[in-house]
């Protein structure tokens, strides 16, 4: 797969990298062990953290700036990683839905950046191009409906849209029958460093909980 940024991106958050982890997968619908990482993560987060000063954190807000120069409104639209971590400092559970988008949440709560998970099978043509989201392109976000991406940063393949840092589409997610796993990381704090060390962590993740060697990742940017 290969993976191209946008001029409109670009001009936007110049910026912007992104890593991507290609992997062999198997998926399983539940990990004691990977939960347990899950609840260890989620009691630091609340000795850290608010949900004011999540606001803060530096890939958060720097995902939030790039929503607001697209046009979209970040408290309405929030990324994925603030979701994540707001139900956590709010006391809620997190939804537990396999063990390949588990851990994803894991890695996307640990560092803060939204990454979309995707069956690679399911994405049609050999590219994925970052683009913004128009007015009235169809998106059906998993679990949420049909979403209005306009103002969007948007994943599209050769038949559109397959991911948001808001929410990934139904059409390529994941599921118990996933055997080729991609993983995209959205870097717009430009922090290369920060975004490949989140890429290795996925690849142990992968080595522990879904009897996988790690794949490979690249960079894109």
């Amino acid at each position: 797969m290969k993976v191209f940024v946008s001029e409109e991106i670009k001009n936007i958050c110049p910026t912007f990298v992104g890593a991507a982890v290609e992997a062999e997968v198997d998926n399983s619908i539940y990990s004691d062990a990977l939960w347990a990482e899950i609840h260890e993560l989620e009691e630091s987060l609340r000795s850290r953290l608010t949900t004011e000063s999540l606001k803060e954190h530096p890939s958060i807000a720097a995902t939030r700036k790039v929503y607001k120069l697209c046009g979209k409104d970040p408290s309405r639209y929030r990324p994925a990683s603030e979701q994540l971590i707001r139900r956590m400092l709010q006391g809620k559970d997190l939804y537990q839905i396999d063990t390949l988008v588990d851990l994803v949440n894991l890695a996307s709560i640990k560092y803060g950046y939204s990454i979309g998970g995707f069956d690679s099978s399911k994405i049609v043509g050999e590219k994925l191009t970052l683009g913004i989201g128009r007015e009235g392109e169809p998106y059906e976000g998993i679990g949420r409906g049909m979403l209005n991406i306009a103002g969007l940063p948007v994943y599209r393949d050769e038949k559109g849209g397959v991911g948001t840092p808001t929410s990934d589409n139904e059409r390529t997610k994941i599921t118990l029958e996933t055997k080729q796993l991609l993983v995209l990381i959205n870097g717009y704090d430009g922090n290369e460093e920060r975004v490949l060390e989140n890429a290795t962590d996925i690849q142990e993740l992968l080595r522990r909980y879904a009897n996988s060697d790690g794949g490979k990742v690249f960079v894109y940017k």
